[in-house]
């Protein structure tokens, strides 16, 4: 019996010692760990509120009928019908406080006669943030307020074509922002 019990000291000695020699990192290692995460902020959005409205008007001998930013409308060479409503178009922008985005917009657009054949009349925008009576000139970044939001306006120049044909005429103007 004294063998026995001998002999399991023997093995749990060489079992510490292994132990000790080979589960342990070698003195001259060292270990460090990292955190990794991320934080998802509030997506991007944008949503018309106003559309873009020259309101009505006679072609006579052509021109052009220009909506400021702030809605407020001037003529050359058209006649406009008194009591007819315009204002620009307003965009709302929300997402993230604080953050700073890039708009890009649609370029010249052609507005379509939507019960004729296919007569068009040409649009030149203009934008800015602040819906002052601008004519001029492309917002093409922002940054949100406090509480995530933001609004882009949208005027713009209408060519009207010496005699064009009467009707209603549409087309879209687009907005796209993206986080910088």
């Amino acid at each position: 019996m004294n063998t026995t019990i001998q002999q399991q000291r023997t093995l749990a000695a060489i079992a510490i010692l292994v132990a000790g020699l080979g589960l342990g990192l070698p003195a001259h290692a060292a270990q460090a760990t990292a955190i990794a995460g991320g934080t998802v902020v509030t997506p991007l959005a944008i949503a018309p509120m106003v559309p873009l409205a020259f309101g009505s008007f006679a072609a006579a001998a052509g021109g052009t009928i220009t909506v400021s930013t702030s809605g407020v409308r001037t003529v050359n060479g058209v006649v406009a019908m008194s009591g007819s409503a315009t204002t620009a178009a307003k965009f709302d922008i929300t997402g993230e406080p604080n953050s700073t985005y890039t708009i890009t917009h649609s370029g010249t657009v052609a507005l379509t006669n939507t019960g004729g054949a296919g007569e068009t009349m040409t649009l030149t925008k203009f934008s800015n943030l602040t819906g002052v009576d601008a004519t001029s000139g492309d917002a093409t970044s922002g940054t949100l307020s406090a509480g995530g939001a933001q609004s882009l306006y949208v005027g713009g120049t209408l060519t009207v074509a010496a005699n064009q044909v009467p009707g209603v005429y549409a087309g879209d103007v687009i907005a796209t922002v993206e986080y910088n």
